[in-house]
């Protein structure tokens, strides 16, 4: 085999590979889309925000490849490397943070490899978020290929504070003056107790509106006596 060949070989087995992983993307984001659709058609409400999907780059894999010692390889990529292929889902409250992934783990086709709760257990920064391993199963032509995508699922604060943080860790090389490191973790503070007293007020206007549908209720069953009442001949009356 010429070298020629041998690059095209592996050029081709690079686009399976890809392929494979953008497949599982959209089955992954179609499956969860259906959940929250039949969630709201359930109960009324809307626990997903939106969803993102992304896969990595080449410049990407291959450096985190290097970064963990691993040599430049197709089979490395596939064995080693859990999120190519990323979803994030982005919810309201954090309350929906474990809804959202029980429902995902309950899927029959959907194996959960590992999980890091970040929610429970932040980084040392102030990071947080639920972070799912799972495979899915992508149907080809020669049989099933079970794939990997990692979830990750988060509040809409979280996800400011971490595009935030993912910025300058970018601009300073992952090595940031201490007073931004501080600043990020006093914004992580913040972002906690933004989320809680979202959460408070939420809890407040589901009550408000409760209270309303059951005054709204029994003005109604009210209105419905007084109809009834009317209807009905007086007592001792002609018949």
């Amino acid at each position: 085999m010429t070298n020629e060949t041998g690059a095209v070989d592996q050029i081709d087995q690079w686009k399976s590979t890809m392929f494979l992983y953008s497949s599982a993307l959209k089955s992954i984001n179609t499956k969860i889309e259906i959940l929250n659709n039949e969630f709201i058609q359930l109960y009324n409400y809307n626990p997903i925000e939106h969803i993102t999907s992304r896969l990595k780059t080449p410049a990407s894999i291959v450096k985190k490849l290097k970064n963990d010692g691993r040599e430049v390889t197709i089979e490395n990529m596939v064995e080693y490397l859990n999120d190519i292929a990323g979803i994030r889902i982005i919810c309201s409250f954090m309350s929906d943070i474990y809804p959202i992934a029980d429902m995902i783990a309950r899927q029959t086709d959907i194996t959960v490899l590992h999980v890091k709760d970040y929610i429970k257990y932040p980084k040392s920064n102030g990071y947080k978020s639920y972070h799912m391993v799972v495979t899915i199963p992508v149907y080809l032509i020669d049989g099933k290929k079970d794939t990997k995508v990692e979830i990750q699922i988060r509040t809409i604060a979280m996800d400011f504070w971490a595009s935030l943080e993912h910025k300058i860790a970018y601009k300073f090389e992952g090595n940031p003056p201490k007073r931004l490191v501080s600043e990020l973790k006093a914004c992580a503070d913040m972002v906690d107790m933004l989320d809680a007293k979202m959460f408070s007020l939420n809890n407040e206007i589901m009550k408000l509106e409760e209270a309303k549908r059951a005054e709204e209720a029994r003005k109604r069953e009210l209105e419905e006596e007084m109809e009834m009442e009317e209807e009905l001949p007086p007592a001792g009356g002609d018949t």
